[in-house]
């Protein structure tokens, strides 16, 4: 389980594809307080720590996450949103995150606005995922508020501070990104859903 807010970001430093699966590299400031087989969200996606060497931790992307997700995309000097499991008692600064991502869309918009970026995406909305004003969306792991809520499109407004500590400020339009929606909302769509 986690909350959406980034503790740090990670640096891709090597991209290994074995059969269907591809072990990933990262180095991070966090690597040192790793540990083999703990759970760490990578732009939402939980993966499971695999090797640690040094500053540099190794996951592995199985093809069902690579099929689902971007991480595929990775390459070496990418950079990725980090996110270590959250522990019982702590606070929930963002909101329920499963790292689980539901599906991936497209950034198609990116707009400064006095003080904020507003950043729009597009989904496919026939996996009866929704968005609602003022609901909870995970955006390559990082956890936001919906400004904008359309049948197949949200946009969400980014403070400076969550601009500069996240990898939005790589992110450019036609961009794919990883996208899990409100678990909440999930069960209550599924709920109401007429058979």
């Amino acid at each position: 389980m986690f909350t959406g807010i980034i503790e740090t970001l990670g640096k891709v430093t090597n991209v290994v594809k074995e059969l269907d699966n591809l072990h990933i590299t990262i180095k991070s400031n966090i690597t040192n307080e790793l540990k083999v087989d703990q759970s760490v969200a990578h732009n939402g996606v939980c993966l499971t720590v695999v090797a640690i060497h040094n500053d540099e931790y190794t996951v592995t992307a199985i093809k069902e996450t690579l099929d689902k997700t971007n991480i595929g995309n990775l390459k070496i000097s990418s950079i990725v949103n980090l996110e270590r499991a959250m522990k019982l008692g702590d606070r929930l600064d963002g909101h329920i995150v499963q790292g689980h991502v539901d599906e991936t869309g497209t950034c198609t918009d990116i707009k400064n606005e006095n003080g904020s970026t507003v950043f729009t995406f597009n989904y496919n909305s026939t996996n009866n995922n929704i968005t609602i004003e003022k609901g909870s969306i995970t955006v390559n792991g990082v956890s936001l508020t919906v400004v904008n809520s359309k049948e197949n499109s949200f946009s969400v407004a980014i403070i400076p501070y969550t601009l500069e500590n996240t990898c939005f400020k790589t992110l450019s339009k036609n961009d794919i990104v990883n996208l899990e929606f409100d678990v909440i909302g999930k069960y209550v769509s599924r709920l109401t859903k007429k058979d």
